[in-house]
């Protein structure tokens, strides 16, 4: 069993950045991929981005890429996203993901609670 917590989320106007944090406790935490999903108001829960449980494989959804990093450090069991140059459309609760690294929401076992994060104009 796998806890994630978020945090990191708030308030910040558009062109601004915010660092999201995912800490997990439980079982071995390096041999899970990562991701991030977010969902807005009315809308699916979409994928964001996604990691290989090595940190090294990446990939992103068209809409955030460049603009948001997905990283880990292992020894502090945790995930980030970096989010620079934020939009009013980033605007969601942003969740965490542990399981296999993929886009699909299907590959991960365990979730987070989610962090809002407000873009305003």
């Amino acid at each position: 069993q796998v806890q994630l917590v978020e945090s990191g989320g708030g308030l910040v106007q558009a062109g601004g950045s915010l660092r999201l944090s995912c800490v997990a406790s439980g079982r071995a935490f390096s041999t899970y991929g990562m991701g991030w999903f977010r969902q807005a108001p009315g809308k699916e829960r979409e994928f964001v981005a996604t990691l290989h449980r090595s940190g090294t494989m990446t990939r992103y959804a068209e809409s955030v890429e460049g603009r948001f990093t997905i990283f880990r450090d292992n020894a502090k069991n945790t995930a980030y996203l970096q989010m620079n140059s934020l939009k009013p459309e980033d605007t969601a609760v942003y969740y965490c993901a542990a399981g296999q690294n993929s886009w699909s929401r299907k590959s991960y076992d365990y979730w987070g609670q989610g962090t809002q994060v407000t873009v305003s104009s």
